[in-house]
């Protein structure tokens, strides 16, 4: 019995081989760690129960620890108690302790009761007791059990096991505690006690600085707000959490290092000579551009060189440059008071690609040795600044008169150097010209047989006017009879002429150079041929002409005054009030109408107007869903005062927009507002006034309908399907009442949610149509999506509700198709020349022919004969109504010989007209099919199949069905044909 305890002391000078013991975290705090002193001092009760022996740890550093094994006698109750320990600002503590236990049945001869567990207990205290001892006052913590022990072998062998216990201890609420170890008959020596608290430390995230931080709450995370490191700033106010484990999490917001700094590690340092950063970000100092430098560290630009320029609008990154030289090889061209002016670029552009050229016209008059400034009506075509070709023409000159014109050279940083003018200069003589033509012509009096006229000299004479030339006849001879006058002056009297006629006339003036433009036709006529009444009956005459005006006047005073008091009180009924609203807009109670929110002069406008502001703090984000054209997109959810809890999708604007970015990222909250329709996105609100900026809309579990329908194919009845059709349909009419036009109508732009019940989304102006480069087919004005467009909006951008029908018609494909790609790898050029001439989509596999039947009447190519939405929505009604009419289903295109219907499958009538793959190929007598087919190896209906799409093409066969298919088409045509005799 009283080998024991030098047995188990052995215990410290033998645990070498269980491995080195784990190193403290840099987040744990000791409060006591018994291997770090050699004296522990620690009270043992009674004395002969706990020791305190010296050993040595895994590095052979010398440690205290305390044994006890009175396993040979009964009722064991020693306690050991540590000195006091404060426990600082920490409330959550924890205990870790590293023992071994000697396993009870390798203990021979055991006389009293042996146990394989130790007790831990703790006291707290304000201060330090002494070496007082209650036993009572002690609170248990927990029964200590090892999880391995060791027997007499392993002490034969000195392969002794380690076991290592963490408790916690607390909330603790004075200002320290003991610790206590009660053994009740084991034999147990403690190695080490190590008591800890966990902090979050020092830590920098995001260029910000974040204190050590002990939490306060067992059961919250501490937000705790950081501090942008030296040279940076806050882009959004950085916080951290500090959880009860000592970690880090969420990390919210960041800081940007100031202009002229870059981030190097977790700081910002300050550019080197030579080196710049114009902007705060965590981008990287650049170098300075051509033709500048900079001698100085932390510089936000980089100065130009001598003789080099960097214009306003010139970003820091952009080279310093120069204005560019002069215009060279001036060509003048003249045709008589015209001049066409051509030149060569300027040899040096001054290394920019803004150049533009500025036409001077000088006139210079005999004797003068200054030219003056062109005056009067001189024009350039197409215009005398801003030119980017190099050449002008210069009209409506003075004949005869000489002309010099500089053509300057002018760029970004021309104007910096106001004394710097490069330009080319020519003088021309114009020729000889032509008067202009007569513009006004004046009636001075009319009689039966004559008429007086009178006219004004044209604008240019181009010299002195000889003479003009009077052409008149009557106006239904049509110029087949004419007679001409010549006239001195700018008047002339026409006689001769017949009474009551109308006779058309022009006039042309002439000088040395020949006659000028005639001028426009002139209409006047003659006095009726008896038209002399007495003085008594002209008194009569106007006496009756009066008192008829008169009745005329009063009959149109009543009508106006009736018919205002009828519009008046038409105008009190509800329904016809008229109300002014918003920017402008004019609406009618009761008819709602979509307005345009890119008619207000204030976009913002149109956001408060139309969606509604949300408090930030109510809403919650979870998580990041995807990413859109402006930034993420994520799930939360919304909590309103007084309202339940709802699941929303939330659109955040990125960091960094601009102005314009954040005018069109709203734009679609606007439009989106305007709608109040269960098959319509419903836009819950906005956030305008905080950062990140937010569109919260309805939360659609499904996601877009054309993902949703190929991750599920095949699993819905034809019901549930039409009834996804008609809630599309149904939305789409509320828009097109609305008078809104959606351009983008596809399945990828539906939403569908947990009841799949499906709704209309993406208004926005900008889209992202498909990730290949082919996904749209770009006119002037924007991009349009091929595969789902309407030819007229393709070709003419006409789009109209019609257009949407057509959409709707490929989306009704999709459905039926359960998301298969329209016109699947067919390029958008092959597309449109298809559909051009009649191509249309073939019904998907078991579609009933009433749904191929609407998808060929809404791909009608007049859009005035396509159904209108109220059409589809009561057809699709009929459908639902009437479920037996959805079982006959659509034969695939009627001829099998072209190209389409190759590989798009045939109905088994088609199929069971051919008895063998040979005379399926050789069906297909448009095609040089058969030996090129042979050429890739078919040998039969199963292994068509397996060719790829190239093999495919290779053989003439542009448009490629679905794979399903050709597989289910050429397996019946192999089930048909597998007796046939006749080798394949």
């Amino acid at each position: 019995m009283d080998c024991i305890p030098p047995v188990l002391s052995l215990v410290f000078f033998s645990f070498i081989c269980q491995g080195h013991l784990t190193g403290y975290q840099s987040n744990e705090v000791n409060l006591l760690d018994s291997k770090a002193s050699q004296e522990l001092g620690w009270i043992s009760s009674p004395s002969h129960g706990w020791e305190e022996i010296s050993g040595v740890d895994e590095n052979y550093t010398p440690i205290r620890t305390f044994q006890v094994c009175n396993v040979m006698e009964y009722s064991q109750n020693n306690w050991l108690r540590t000195n006091w320990i404060p426990r600082n600002s920490a409330q959550k503590i924890y205990v870790e302790l590293k023992f071994t236990l000697r396993d009870c049945n390798s203990i021979p001869l055991v006389l009293g009761t042996c146990k394989e567990t130790f007790n831990l207990y703790y006291m707290e205290a304000d201060e330090d007791q002494g070496d007082m001892f209650w036993e009572h006052q002690f609170t248990k913590i927990d029964t200590i059990a090892a999880d391995e022990s060791f027997t007499q072998m392993d002490l034969g062998d000195r392969i002794l096991k380690l076991n290592t216990e963490v408790r916690e201890v607390g909330p603790t609420t004075q200002k320290g505690f003991y610790l206590a170890f009660q053994d009740v008959g084991a034999c147990v020596a403690l190695v080490s006690v190590r008591v800890f608290f966990k902090k979050c430390p020092f830590t920098v995230r995001n260029l910000a600085t974040f204190p050590d931080t002990v939490p306060t709450d067992s059961q919250a995370l501490v937000e705790v707000r950081g501090s942008c490191v030296n040279n940076s700033k806050e882009e959004d106010p950085p916080r951290m959490y500090c959880s009860t484990e000592g970690e880090w999490l969420v990390p919210i917001g960041k800081c940007l290092c100031n202009t002229g700094y870059e981030v190097q590690g977790v700081s910002c340092q300050a550019c080197r000579a030579g080196f710049y950063k114009s902007s705060p970000g965590n981008l990287r100092c650049s170098k300075c551009p051509p033709h500048s430098h900079t001698q100085q560290q932390g510089s936000d630009h980089c100065s130009c060189e001598k003789d080099y320029f960097r214009s306003a609008e010139d970003p820091a990154s952009m080279a310093c440059t120069r204005p560019p030289s002069a215009p060279r090889n001036v060509i003048s061209v003249i045709n008589e008071t015209s001049v066409i002016l051509d030149w060569s670029w300027p040899v040096d552009m001054g290394g920019r690609k803004d150049v533009t050229f500025t036409v001077v016209c000088k006139r210079c008059l005999p004797g003068q040795r200054q030219c003056e400034a062109c005056r009067g009506a001189v024009r350039f075509l197409p215009r005398r600044t801003g030119l980017r070709n190099t050449t002008v023409t210069v009209a409506d000159l003075l004949a005869h008169t000489n002309y010099t014109f500089e053509i300057e050279a002018v760029n970004g940083v021309s104007s910096l150097v106001p004394t710097h003018r490069q330009f080319a200069a020519v003088t021309i003589t114009t020729n000889q010209a032509a008067p202009s033509s007569v513009a006004v012509i004046r009636k001075d009096r009319t009689s039966q047989n004559s008429i007086a006229l009178s006219w004004l000299e044209p604008e240019r004479p181009n010299g002195i006017i000889l003479d003009y030339e009077v052409k008149f006849y009557e106006k239904q001879e049509q110029e087949t009879s004419y007679t001409i006058l010549r006239a001195k002056g700018t008047n002339v009297t026409l006689n001769g002429l017949k009474p009551d006629t109308t006779y058309l006339l022009q006039i042309r003036a002439r000088t040395a150079a020949g006659y000028g433009a005639s001028s426009p036709k002139f209409e006047f006529e003659t006095s009726p041929d008896s038209f002399s009444i007495s003085r008594e009956s002209s008194q009569v005459v106007l006496i009756a002409i009066s008192s008829a005006v008169a009745v005329i006047l009063s009959v149109a005073v009543a009508y106006l005054l009736l018919g205002r008091f009828c519009s008046y009180s038409k105008s009190k009924h509800p329904d016809e009030k008229r109300l002014h609203f918003g920017n402008g807009h004019l609406r009618l109670p009761g008819i709602k109408t979509y307005v345009d929110p890119h008619t207000y002069e204030d976009p913002s406008q149109a956001i408060h107007e139309f969606a509604r502001e949300l408090d930030a703090s109510c809403i919650a984000i979870d998580k990041v869903v995807g990413a859109g054209e402006f930034g993420e997109v994520c799930s939360g959810r919304l909590k309103q005062p007084s309202k339940k809890e709802t699941s929303v999708a939330i659109k955040t604007l990125k960091a960094g927009y601009t102005e314009a970015q954040r005018r069109d990222f709203l734009s679609e909250a606007s439009i989106m507002g305007q709608f109040d329709h269960p098959n319509i996105i419903r836009l819950e609100g906005v956030v305008t006034r905080s950062k990140p900026v937010m569109i919260v809309t309805e939360y659609m579990e499904n996601g877009s309908l054309d993902s949703f329908l190929r991750k599920h194919d095949g699993q819905f009845t034809m019901i549930q399907l039409v009834g996804m059709l008609r809630g599309i349909a149904a939305g789409m009419k509320y828009l097109s009442d609305m008078g809104y036009v959606h351009r983008d109508l596809a399945a990828r732009n539906i939403l569908v949610n947990s009841n799949l019940v499906c709704k209309v989304s993406d208004f926005g102006l900008s889209r992202v149509l498909e990730d290949d480069p082919e996904a749209a087919y770009t006119t002037r004005g924007g991009k349009i999506p091929i595969r789902w467009t309407a030819p007229e909006a393709i070709g003419y951008r006409k789009f109209t509700s019609a257009s949407d029908v057509w959409s709707y018609g490929i989306v009704l494909w999709e459905v039926m198709s359960y998301g298969e790609r329209p016109y699947w790898e067919m390029s958008n050029q092959d597309v449109i020349k298809a559909v051009d001439e009649g191509y249309r989509l073939p019904p998907p596999m078991a579609c009933p022919a009433a749904l191929y039947q609407l998808m060929l009447d809404c791909w009608q190519k007049d859009r005035n004969n396509r159904p209108k939405f109220e059409q589809i929505v009561s057809i699709l009604d009929k459908l639902i109504r009437n479920p037996s009419s959805l079982k006959i289903i659509a034969n695939t295109p009627s001829s099998p010989h072209s190209p389409e219907n190759l590989l798009l499958g045939w109905s088994t009538s088609d199929i069971a007209t051919f008895h063998s793959m040979g005379d399926w190929l050789d069906s297909t007598r448009t095609l040089p099919c058969k030996d090129t087919f042979s050429g890739i190896g078919y040998s039969s209906c199963s292994t068509l199949p397996k060719t790829s799409a190239e093999d495919v093409k290779q053989v003439g066969v542009t448009i490629i069905g679905p794979q399903k298919n050709i597989v289910s088409s050429l397996t019946e045509l192999e089930t048909h044909t597998k007796n046939d005799p006749v080798p394949v």
